[in-house]
């Protein structure tokens, strides 16, 4: 069974028409989920505790789709070994 991760986070853009951040140092890391629909319930409740701000956005990455295990590493992750 694969695995199903989604991280939650956000902060303050640089203007409300892009997804810039203004200082990435300061991206808000809401957290780590196992599946989309508290990956959601987390976004939700951050978007809606911001929702007077418009340069705060909140964003859902879906990081199992960054790797697939079944393809072959690449060269710069082989270095590693």
């Amino acid at each position: 069974m694969t695995q199903r991760l989604h991280l939650v986070f956000g902060g303050e853009l640089v203007s409300p028409s892009k997804t810039v951040f203004k200082d990435v140092s300061k991206i808000h890391i809401v957290g780590m989920f196992p599946d989309y629909a508290s990956a959601h319930a987390a976004w939700k409740a951050e978007a809606q505790r911001t929702v007077d701000d418009a340069h705060m956005r909140y964003f859902i990455a879906h990081i199992h789709r960054l790797r697939d295990e079944e393809m072959a590493a690449s060269a710069t992750e082989e270095l590693g070994d």
